[in-house]
């Protein structure tokens, strides 16, 4: 569940475990898309083909082969993909029936009959064009003999409850990307089927232990998801300055250049050169939503505009900045994609550089003209979890005079990773230090998402406190307001008149 970047929160709360409980692993995966909002990628109906060989009737004291879903044992330790070796012969119970009771028979005999996917359940009779084999469930008959109730099935049907032997022929298309990587690695070792789609592309974080089979996972991922052309794997840490990091290919196409749908809009990118994560959909949508027609958002970090286009289909006004020019660059491109560039400006400049110059212009310039009844909102948001508390001090005093409306004041959404035991406190009072001030009762905190068993993504959202973002006039009668201005100092209790 890691891999795919659930919250161990959500799977221990009551109302999950209860639902859980009562369901099918299938649907269980169908609740966490309820909570979550995504299915993982990995979860592909691939239709297969099979090949079966003669039957021959056997004593029903004779032991079934279990390995019907695990390869040839030989696999063990491929590095270069051979899918010839992974065919074996696997014994199996059938039934010997008439075409025209097959269809009763699957039904009554729903539990005991094979239920693997790609597998056909019912084969021709070789010796018998009427007739119909029907195959069973190796683990519900393992020593090839029916129950009691399965036998007055057949009786009911006039089949005879004879259970017979069947070579079933599996090749390297009946077997699952896991089931193929399990028998490939070392007993033991962590199993990666896994991946983040990104348009045609498969991204993967290998371990070290994995990387010897590297080309091989590529390839059997490629051949296991239908629509995946390119597989990659990283091999260095995102680059907090860029936010992208380096990759190889590692089967496939090297065309990293691809296009995305998300909440209904569409993105095209350079996977290489731009940072795009499929596991923030939801958290886009939620920010999103928060929003106004009329509502100003400014996104400091805005990477290829996941924050800032569907903002602006919103009716919203947004300026958005990345430092990245690629990033830049497909900004553009994507405003125009999806006819939005005229309700976007859009920068290329360092975050801090950002916010000291077109974020405080704009506030300077609007928040005065805001009264207490305009509904118009101001939203920052901070995408860069690495960094992004760290720019909180640019609002100290980043605006001169006085508040027009407590209610106008900017909210600020701001992102950041935590290994603490109490995530939540500790993004607070990181980013108390960065604000210079108390943010009790004054914020909230949301979790994103698990980036790893010990490492959580979370968001504080908070409106800036006048006495933070502005820099007031002095209390002072010596002097008149418009000929000095105040510092935090000034406004200690004891400074403060009566």
């Amino acid at each position: 569940l890691w891999r795919f970047g659930y919250s161990a929160r959500l799977l221990k709360t009551n109302h999950f475990r209860t639902a859980a409980s009562n369901t099918s692993f299938p649907a269980v995966w169908m609740l966490l898309a309820q909570y979550s909002g995504t299915v993982p990628a990995c979860f592909v109906v691939v239709k297969k083909n099979t090949f079966f060989t003669m039957p021959e009737t056997v004593p029903e004291t004779d032991k079934t082969n279990l390995e019907l879903y695990s390869p040839h044992p030989e696999v063990r330790g491929m590095t270069q993909l051979n899918r010839a070796a992974f065919n074996r012969t696997v014994v199996v119970p059938v039934l010997k029936v008439k075409k025209e009771v097959v269809n009763t028979l699957l039904k009554s005999l729903k539990h005991t009959v094979l239920q693997r996917p790609g597998l056909k359940r019912v084969v021709e009779d070789p010796e018998d064009e009427d007739g119909r084999l029907v195959i069973l469930d190796p683990h519900k008959i393992p020593e090839f003999s029916l129950g009691e109730s399965e036998q007055e099935v057949l009786k009911q049907l006039n089949v005879r409850p004879e259970v017979s032997k069947y070579n079933l022929e599996l090749t390297y298309e009946n077997f699952k990307s896991e089931e193929i990587l399990r028998a490939v690695l070392p007993e033991g070792q962590e199993v990666t089927s896994g991946f983040s789609r990104v348009g045609h592309i498969a991204h993967l974080n290998l371990r070290d232990h994995q990387l010897p089979y590297r080309y091989l996972i590529g390839q059997v991922i490629i051949d296991k998801n239908p629509g995946i052309t390119c597989v990659v794997n990283k091999t260095s840490i995102i680059d907090s300055t860029y936010r992208n990091f380096q990759m190889e290919v590692l089967a496939g196409e090297s065309n990293l250049v691809t296009k995305v749908k998300e909440n209904n809009i569409a993105y095209e990118l350079d996977f290489s050169t731009v940072y795009w994560n499929p596991r923030l959909s939801t958290e886009h949508s939620r920010i999103v939503e928060l929003l106004k027609p009329g509502d100003v958002l400014l996104d400091v970090f805005a990477g290829i505009g996941p924050f800032a286009i569907p903002a602006a289909k919103k009716k919203c006004r947004v300026f958005a900045n990345d430092l990245n020019p690629e990033s830049y660059r497909w900004l553009l491109h994507n405003c125009k994609l999806n006819k939005v560039d005229n309700k976007i400006k859009a920068f290329n400049m360092d975050g801090r550089d950002f916010l000291l110059g077109p974020v405080r212009e704009e506030l300077s310039k609007e928040l005065p003209l805001l009264k207490e009844e305009q509904k118009t909102s101001f939203h920052i948001v901070m995408n860069l979890p690495a960094l992004a508390i760290e720019f909180l001090d640019v609002f100290r005093h980043l605006l001169v005079g006085e508040p027009c409306s407590t209610a106008a004041l900017p909210t600020v959404h701001c992102y950041g990773f935590s290994k603490h035991d109490d995530p939540a406190k500790d993004i607070q009072e990181r980013a108390e230090a960065s604000l210079g001030t108390s943010l009790a009762g004054r914020c909230s905190t949301y979790l994103v998402r698990n980036v790893a068993p010990n490492k959580e993504m979370l968001c504080i959202s908070f409106q800036i406190p006048a006495d933070v973002l502005y820099k007031r006039p002095c209390p002072d009668e010596a002097k008149p307001a418009s000929k000095r201005l105040c510092t935090s100092e000034d406004f200690s209790e004891e400074k403060l008149p009566s």
